[in-house]
């Protein structure tokens, strides 16, 4: 099979709107993949209206995502690549680990069930949701001043703030809450199959400066895999923070992704 026969899926995490990956998606058909942005369920087709209507994305959880995706995998005649970014990493992971996908690249990756490190700026990142226990079943918006500090602060403060009228929505708390519960939750929707022998190759890469997901979190994700011998890397970019996959900088990072995929003869 040949690359221009892979079809590739973007998940998008909390708080940014599937177009975001939209200059992703022009890289990737230039390299002969057959790349889709699909949004969440409940996600309205364009940022304005994602805005406009928050109470049609509130209340999804992980096990609502996955299924998404996995039905929308079901219509394709082969398995894609997922790249996945936040959240949007978990839910690559958790497919990869159900046999659902070739391989996957998961971009600061959310804290999968079985991860312990909780560093603080991860706290305060998230804690424009924790705040307020009736927001697990809301969606909720950021401030600008939020986003700078959980996605633009490896940046200069007026690209963030650019980023932030360009690509945010508002995100359900659901995710959030199910899996900061996760490592008291013997069925928690955040566990993966880490143990999986014969899933396809996996990416993790981490931003350095990423205040959301730090580094140490991705570190421990990794770990999680130890017991399987199919592939998993990591790839590090230091000076980054969580709008790596948005930034200026983005094409650094797209381009590790498709170097790693080839290695992997995908």
């Amino acid at each position: 099979m040949t690359r221009t026969q892979t079809p590739i899926i973007f998940i998008h995490g909390l708080w940014l709107h599937a177009t975001s990956w939209n200059p992703w998606i022009d890289l990737f058909a230039d390299e002969g993949y057959a790349p889709i942005a699909p949004g969440w369920p409940g996600d309205p087709d364009t940022v304005v209206e994602a805005r406009e209507t928050p109470e049609s994305i509130a209340d999804h959880g992980i096990d609502d995502v996955v299924e998404h995706f996995a039905g929308i995998i079901r219509t394709l005649d082969v398995e894609p690549i997922l790249i996945g970014h936040s959240f949007g990493g978990m839910i690559a992971q958790k497919l990869l680990g159900q046999n659902l996908a070739r391989a996957a690249v998961a971009i600061d990756a959310a804290q999968i069930k079985g991860v312990l490190p909780l560093p603080l700026s991860a706290l305060r990142a998230t804690l424009p949701v924790f705040k307020n226990p009736a927001n697990k079943h809301r969606a909720v918006s950021l401030t600008a001043e939020q986003f700078r500090f959980a996605f633009g602060n490896a940046i200069p403060a007026a690209e963030s703030d650019a980023l932030f009228e360009q690509w945010t929505i508002p995100a359900p708390g659901k995710p959030l809450f199910e899996a900061a519960a996760s490592n008291f939750s013997p069925h928690s929707p955040a566990k993966v199959d880490t143990e999986n022998q014969s899933r396809g190759p996996l990416l993790l890469m981490t931003g350095g400066k990423d205040h959301t997901v730090p580094e140490a979190v991705v570190r421990a994700t990794l770990k999680q895999y130890r017991h399987s011998d199919a592939v998993t890397d990591i790839t590090e970019f230091p000076g980054k923070g969580h709008s790596l996959t948005i930034d200026s900088g983005w094409r650094e990072v797209a381009d590790s992704a498709l170097t790693w995929l080839r290695r992997q003869g995908l």
